[in-house]
């Protein structure tokens, strides 16, 4: 019984996940659609101001991109699955080259203070923070948050960036 109530206890927890959004294609559609999907599954979704970025390591659109912010109960493996399928779900095939126009990209960078290595490519926190479309929202929807593996809150890590005096330009589409 008591390895019965400690399952339940773990099922119910949630961790505070921070997602990378990012499209070049239909980029404001697609990105809308997919917070309203995050919406709709995790409920209640913070997302930070969207930025325009050039595309890095191919000719190609440019990028919007934001951060999403939302408390999943499931597991960050059951969670990359599920991206992985909202993505398909958006047009993305994910035999693409890793740099390649995108209906819809979205990673786990974050997932509460985890670290953590899994199948493929898997890693929290994700190593993107060297981007500034990445650090840049990152730091305005959490900049008290600290990075589990530098130790650092986001705010600093941003304000360290070689990006910081010339960020990403912001966008004005609300998701």
């Amino acid at each position: 019984m008591p390895a019965r109530r400690g399952a339940n206890r773990l099922r119910k927890a949630t961790s505070r996940c921070y997602l990378s959004l990012g499209s070049n294609i239909e980029p404001e559609q697609n990105l809308r659609s997919a917070v309203a999907a995050l919406r709709e599954r995790f409920g209640e979704v913070q997302v930070s101001p969207v930025y325009r970025t050039a595309a890095v390591g191919f000719q190609g659109p440019d990028f919007l991109n934001a951060i999403a912010v939302l408390d999943s109960d499931i597991h960050p493996f059951a969670l990359n699955d599920w991206l992985h399928a909202l993505e398909i779900a958006h047009g993305r095939d994910r035999r693409d080259a890793s740099y390649s126009n995108r209906p819809l990209d979205v990673d786990i960078i974050y997932f509460g203070e985890l670290v953590l290595d899994g199948p493929g490519d898997f890693q929290l926190p994700r190593p993107e923070l060297h981007h500034a479309f990445v650090l840049k929202p990152l730091a305005d929807v959490a900049p008290d948050f600290v990075d589990p593996i530098r130790g650092v809150t986001l705010a600093r890590l941003w304000a360290a960036h070689p990006e910081h005096d010339s960020p990403p330009q912001q966008v004005d589409l609300e998701l």
